[in-house]
């Protein structure tokens, strides 16, 4: 165990943009204590970051899990972000580079898709919307 971090599950709220800060420090310390290299620190950090901003700003606020994990055969950091907002209507759309409905690049679920190994969304109107990510270590 690295000095000074958990690794196990660890939840946050995000309610505010200092806690969308503080995704990115959660993050980052897991991220080094599995031994992550520097490259893809920065990418899952990235990813987390423009997911929890998602979660505040579409989502109106919700929560952040995260967790180490591991295969067998690599270690990895997995990010669990939930939110009760009104769900993501079309994910086709959503994930088209360019799309925003809220006047920014429209980058952030395509790119932080590209940013992780792997990804998976379930989203309605009536649940809200789950986002799962993995980095794994190379």
């Amino acid at each position: 165990m690295t000095a000074g971090v958990d690794l196990g599950p660890q939840a946050q709220a995000i309610r505010s943009d200092e806690d969308v800060v503080r995704v990115r420090q959660l993050v980052r310390a897991v991220a080094v204590a599995v031994k992550l290299s520097l490259v893809d620190q920065t990418k899952v950090v990235t990813a987390a970051s423009e997911l929890a901003r998602n979660t505040l700003v579409y989502g109106g606020g919700g929560s952040v899990e995260v967790t180490t994990v591991d295969n067998g055969r690599r270690r990895g950091v997995q990010i669990v972000f939930v939110d009760s907002g009104p769900g993501i209507p079309d994910l086709d759309l959503a994930f088209t580079d360019g799309y925003t409905t809220g006047g920014g690049l429209g980058l952030g679920l395509s790119g932080a898709r590209r940013l992780v190994d792997d990804f998976h969304i379930d989203t309605s109107a009536e649940t809200g919307t789950r986002i799962t990510v993995t980095k794994w270590s190379r």
